[in-house]
């Protein structure tokens, strides 16, 4: 064999030893290697294809993120139409259902199968050959936009079908979704750069799809589940759920839980079950989905103009409240962004006392009509944040007021702007009390600079009194003025002049994050930590620097550069240089002795926060998670853990205390031995 044919073969072994690991991971979850050997193996493959570009193919895991940004989006028409489903919210229906297909064929023997219905965007996959060709959107149901490059960053999707022998073309239709955990965590990120967070995880899914920057795209928790087929050559199923096991052969995910029953009774008695279980899947699932599993029955029960007569979707009631509005208050952020907030008559919702809910902004307010002393339906939008679904018109009495948008600052009276291709408007006054506040608490806060002792309250007293006017002047308070504060004793002035002169030692990639830039949350700023080792670099580099680093891109390289072209951003940073902060990124001693382990935390914990447990297992090279699921590998419940524990326990995860972890994090032998047979991997 010659070189060139040995080398060939190099690199189509590791690409398919590549798909196998990230099958094993995505599809059978039951992960065989760690995440460092997963990336070793990827390394040699791109350093493969990098000195032999002949050899490159657009399947290779390595071309998971798209290159360039795009332009626009390419209407594409579906070979077989994207037909909706038809919805009900009533049993009753459901049987008539079930009445009405069986007159359609009498002769017929029916049996149905039920899926969760996740609460996602519908997506068409093509297949030819084996090979992803392209990924279109729902549309119209007759054209999508063909978002391929987007979807080829779903590390679940396969860009190549498993199978040795594939179908000339299988069209896989299905859902893309934001996992619910992931979603809390991209709303963090948000809200920590200063942005505006998504009122739902369908909404994030959504936008994600629609970005024109695939490297974006990459960066967000987006996964899919596929349940249906289009155009078929080459292949055929006589069932459902043949269909179903068939697809996850191919290595396409499907549905974690589906359940086949002979009558419609069962099926009805299923559906409790399944909303029992809404919390346990990681997606947003509104309903369930019920349809014939004989699918050599399809074409006889026929199609509605919109919808099969094979299948139809039954939708559980969102829990909702009504109640008042009493007013709007305007919320000014870090970036100076106004946010209408709307103020509430208090009523439970969902286990919660409901006191305010986001307007989001001026856009939202008007398109749902919305007036101060409405009666108003509030629910949580994907169970997570309060938000106003519509107005009680009925009720309205004439005495409700509109809403305008204030054309000045509510705090500093500064005139407000709106930026091009932005909604939201923005107090211009670097030094807003608002912002200086939101500024400080953010540079103080857990994730930052972890200042002890300085809360939202002292924020307020220290810049209402003027001592403090942006977070290098905490740098230089003195006790003495700490001591003038309100409820401020001398044990208490010490710990915070101590907290604040402790923050100057914290890693480079906290002292970025602190500075409040626009899209840098903890994950960018690490990144930019990493890769420029001191503020001096970040500062001189520029767009082309910054865009061709993975994970930061050119919406968050073109925030960076403004920030440092302000003149009052590179003032602060100068006295901040002067204070002795540490603006240099210093090389870990840590070690790899948690590496392939996977942590959850929860609970309150006594001797550390859990940022801090975090920090800790992160350095000796162990992942730390917001969710628990199978690939868990430990959950340390502090007091008052709640619902991951009880998920952890009914799934088997290893629970510690927080005296356990501290053991472990001390590398006891017994640990290293535990660690051994629990080794997993989360690429």
């Amino acid at each position: 064999m010659t070189d060139k044919a040995e080398t060939k073969q190099q690199i189509d072994d590791l690409r398919a030893e590549i798909e196998q690991h990230n099958r094993r991971y995505y599809i059978e979850a039951s992960p065989e290697i760690t995440d460092r050997k997963y990336d070793e193996l990827l390394q040699i493959l791109d350093d493969l294809e990098t000195t032999h570009p002949e050899f490159a193919s657009s399947t290779s895991p390595t071309q998971r993120v798209g290159g360039a940004p795009l332009d626009r989006f390419n209407s594409v028409q579906h070979t077989v139409p994207m037909m909706s489903l038809s919805n009900t919210y009533s049993k009753e229906e459901l049987a008539e259902f079930d009445l009405r297909i069986r007159k359609l064929i009498p002769e017929a023997t029916f049996d149905y199968i039920l899926e969760p219905k996740i609460d996602g965007v519908a997506i068409s996959l093509r297949y030819e050959n084996g090979e992803l060709v392209n990924a279109v959107t729902r549309g119209d149901g007759t054209t999508g936009d063909d978002v391929t490059s987007n979807v080829r960053t779903i590390k679940s999707i396969p860009l190549k079908l498993s199978d040795m022998m594939p179908p000339a073309v299988l069209e896989v239709r299905g859902e893309i979704y934001m996992d619910i955990a992931g979603f809390s965590k991209l709303n963090e990120q948000r809200q920590d750069a200063g942005l505006e967070p998504f009122a739902n995880p369908r909404n994030a899914c959504a936008g994600s799809l629609k970005m024109l920057d695939p490297r974006e795209v990459a960066t967000r928790p987006l996964d899919a589940i596929f349940y249906a087929t289009g155009a078929l050559d080459g292949v055929s199923f006589d069932t459902h759920e043949k269909m179903l096991l068939s697809l996850k052969n191919y290595g396409l995910r499907i549905t974690p839980n589906y359940w086949l029953n002979s009558t419609i009774e069962e099926i009805l008695d299923q559906l409790d079950t399944l909303e029992s279980m809404r919390s346990e899947f990681p997606f947003e699932m509104d309903g369930g989905v019920i349809k014939v599993n004989n699918r050599s029955l399809y074409e006889d029960l026929g199609y509605t103009a919109k919808s099969p007569r094979w299948a139809v979707a039954y939708k559980y009631e969102p829990e909702q409240a009504e109640t008042t509005l009493h007013a709007i208050s305007i919320q000014v952020g870090r970036t100076g962004v106004l946010t209408p907030v709307a103020e509430l008559e208090p009523v439970q919702l969902a286990g919660t006392t409901v006191k305010r809910a986001t307007l989001h902004n001026e856009d939202e307010i008007r398109r749902k009509d919305i007036k101060i002393g409405d009666r108003v339906i509030i629910e949580k939008a994907g169970e997570i944040i309060p938000a106003i679904v519509k107005v009680v018109d009925k009720k309205r009495t004439g005495a409700e007021i509109n809403f305008t948008m204030p054309t000045a600052c509510p705090v500093c009276g500064s005139d407000v702007e709106k930026r091009e291709e932005e909604v939201a408007l923005r107090c211009i006054n670097f030094q807003c009390p608002a912002q200086v506040k939101n500024w400080i608490a953010h540079f103080a806060s857990r994730g930052a600079m972890d200042i002890s002792g300085l809360g939202e309250s002292l924020v307020e007293q220290l810049v209402d009194g003027g001592l403090v006017k942006n977070p290098a002047e905490l740098y230089t308070l003195q006790k003495i003025e700490v001591l003038g504060l309100e409820r401020m004793g001398e044990k208490s002035a010490d710990n915070l002049i101590t907290g604040i002169e402790e923050s100057k030692k914290r890693p480079f990639d906290k002292v970025i994050f602190g500075l409040g830039i626009r899209h840098v949350g903890k994950g960018a700023a690490t990144i930019l930590a990493n890769e420029f080792k001191t503020i001096d670099a970040l500062i001189a580099a520029d767009i082309s620097a910054l865009e061709a680093i993975h994970d930061i891109g050119p919406i968050v390289g073109k925030t960076v550069i403004e920030y440092f072209l302000s003149q009052e951003a590179r003032a602060v940073i100068d006295q901040l240089r002067a204070t002795g902060v540490n603006f240099e990124q210093t090389e870990t001693s840590g070690s790899n002795e948690l590496e392939g382990l996977t942590f959850v935390l929860t609970g309150s914990m006594e001797t550390m926060t859990r940022d801090e447990a975090g920090d800790k297992i992160k350095v000796r090279g162990g992942k730390v998670s917001g969710s628990v699921s199978k690939k868990t590998s430990y959950l340390v419940a502090g007091e008052s853990a709640g619902s991951k524990l009880t998920k952890a326990e009914n799934i088997g995860i290893t629970i510690l205390s927080e005296e356990q972890l501290i053991a472990l994090l001390g590398s006891d032998d017994e640990f290293k031995d535990k660690k051994a047979g629990q080794m997993g991997f989360g690429f």
